[in-house]
């Protein structure tokens, strides 16, 4: 099913109210309000159970709104925005007067970005404002890429939940700092390294910590039910195996070259060859082996490159030391 009209015309209704629209994007589905809405925004926290620390995503239409949204834009960003806008890219900048404090976690930045959805386009222009939209799920937990997958999760929590069909990306976007003259990737997505570094004609740095905030830095997070262990690819199986034995609910990210006798493991997921389809399905995945029961998922880290850059991030965080309670 893909949302209508009608559909989306209501939601830009529910945003105007101050209401909160599940939204689908091409990398997860998005947790939306009306980005100058200060109670609204707040609201989207409470959902979410995230930190108020934790600076938002305002997205809006096109790229030559860009201005109505941030102080100062250097040339980097520019052309970033030129060449990748709509598109799974969100640039760090100055936050403009337009932007609360309640949606950059009290930060003088802001990240923004243009999504290539069709829906999601629809709704910005239907709108005719910026929205602030985080995944649609509890914080810390498996990224959204289906309606259904919000509605699980979130339930009544949601004022109206837009169903744009399965995300095509999968993984959430690349996030650029780009306040200064030399930007630099805070979060590995769907813009890869390679792709940002041809369009600048330099190399990036993926530095491990930034002293700016941004989404999904959090040491745990895209994390399912189940705890999540990382070994080499050589490794799976026999880890997976012993888990098992120590009566474990293993579900096992098989490697792709694996082609021996079946797997001792409770659920298993082939890991696709393709990075794009691999990345598409990630998230998918870690909610199917929750799904089946397993209290224990093996995987290992793909090369990181390109996608994979992204893929190996996820699942690092994903595997990351789980809050005490």
């Amino acid at each position: 099913m893909t949302a209508s009209t009608n559909d989306i015309e209501k939601a830009a209704g529910v945003l105007r109210a101050g209401g909160l629209v599940a939204l689908p994007t091409e990398t997860v589905y998005g947790l939306g309000a009306n980005a100058e809405d200060r109670a609204a925004v707040s609201r989207i926290f409470q959902v979410k159970g995230r930190p108020p620390s934790h600076p938002l995503i305002v997205h809006i239409g096109r790229a030559e709104l860009l201005d109505d949204w941030v102080e100062d834009v250097p040339a980097p960003a520019r052309l970033l925005a030129e060449h990748f806008w709509p598109g799974p890219l969100t640039l760090v900048l100055r936050r403009g007067p337009r932007v609360p404090l309640e949606a950059t976690g009290g930060l003088q930045t802001v990240a923004v970005r243009v999504p290539d959805h069709p829906v999601a386009l629809a709704l910005l222009s239907a709108f005719g404002g910026g929205i602030t939209a985080p995944s649609a799920n509890r914080f810390g937990s498996v990224s959204p890429t289906t309606a259904n997958d919000v509605r699980a999760e979130l339930g009544d929590a949601v004022d109206f939940v837009l169903d744009g069909g399965s995300c095509a990306v999968g993984v959430e976007s690349t996030i650029v700092d780009a306040t200064g003259e030399i930007p630099a990737i805070l979060r590995p997505g769907g813009v890869t390294r390679e792709d940002l570094e041809a369009v600048l004609g330099y190399t990036l740095a993926v530095p491990s910590t930034s002293h700016v905030r941004v989404p999904g830095q959090h040491p745990s997070h895209y994390a399912p039910r189940a705890r999540v262990v990382l070994v080499e690819p050589e490794k799976v199986i026999a880890e997976a195996e012993l888990a098992s034995d120590l009566g474990h609910q293993v579900g096992v990210f098989l490697p792709t070259f694996f082609t021996g006798a079946p797997v001792k493991a409770h659920a298993v997921v082939e890991v696709p060859a393709s990075m794009a389809a691999y990345a598409r399905g990630l998230y998918g995945f870690l909610r199917e082996l929750d799904q089946k029961g397993c209290d224990l998922i093996v995987a290992s880290l793909p090369a990181e490159e390109g996608l994979g850059l992204a893929i190996a991030n996820r699942l690092r965080r994903a595997a990351g030391p789980r809050p005490t309670v």
